[in-house]
């Protein structure tokens, strides 16, 4: 039987509960390569300030990083495009923004933090020979600029080799190029046309909601948390 993941997301003052999308929508779009400059600022700041390690992903600046990126509003406008031929016009809109780095990602969901959103990512970066994995949704993604993807941020994914079955951070060692860039936009999971066209459905489980105090994902009943190596569901996690 396929398992039942339930998201308690903050509406307002309380707690709602929504089921998980297995949707995935994703193409590659043409944008421009990032100026070399500025890629050469990002990877000294993955290097220097961020210590990313293997696994990591964690925000740049992207206000600082937009003074010297003179096709930003392109690749905004490339998205913004894709959306609306998804079903999803006026969308990313003014939705809160942020350009990220990581060197590959074990296998997480975001529902203990952005149970309310779902998350469309744009990638910068030349193709390293990596992938997002969705394990759950059967869903595996080949990464390169201009690789564009929406989804439920509850649905468990990880940045994986292309050539293997899950993550290891021995696939990330230092001397490897395995460092990728890319903007991500939450968009609101209540907002209509995307919870129409994800499949979301709402108040599913109102009596738990109720009498908890914290966003959490709930998989056939119990909370649960992705093994950051193989997707697969740790209970009680």
């Amino acid at each position: 039987m396929p398992e039942r993941l339930t998201s308690y997301f903050w509406h307002g003052d309380a707690l709602r509960s929504r089921s998980v999308s297995e949707v995935v929508l994703s193409s590659t779009l043409e944008i421009p390569e990032p100026p070399a400059r500025l890629v050469a600022d990002w990877r000294r700041d993955a290097s220097t300030q961020l210590m990313l390690e293997p696994g990591d992903v964690e925000p740049l600046s992207l206000a600082r990083a937009r003074t010297r990126w003179p096709d930003y509003g392109r690749c905004v406008q490339a998205v913004a495009d894709w959306a609306r031929a998804q079903g999803l016009p006026g969308l990313p809109g003014d939705a809160e923004v942020a350009l990220m780095a990581c060197r590959g990602a074990r296998y997480h969901h975001d529902g203990a933090q952005y149970g309310g959103a779902a998350f469309c990512n744009l990638f910068l970066g030349e193709d390293l020979g990596l992938d997002v994995h969705f394990p759950s949704a059967n869903v595996r993604l080949p990464l390169a600029r201009g690789t564009v993807m929406l989804f439920d941020t509850c649905q468990p994914h990880a940045v994986i080799r292309r050539t293997a079955e899950g993550f290891d951070a021995a696939d990330f060692e230092t001397q490897r190029d395995s460092t990728q860039w890319f903007l991500t936009w939450e968009l609101p999971i209540e907002h209509e046309a995307l919870a129409r066209v994800l499949d979301i459905r709402f108040d599913v489980d109102p009596e738990t909601a109720a009498r908890l105090d914290a966003e959490q994902l709930w998989v056939d009943g119990e909370v649960a948390a992705p093994d950051p190596a193989c997707g697969g569901w740790i209970r009680g996690g």
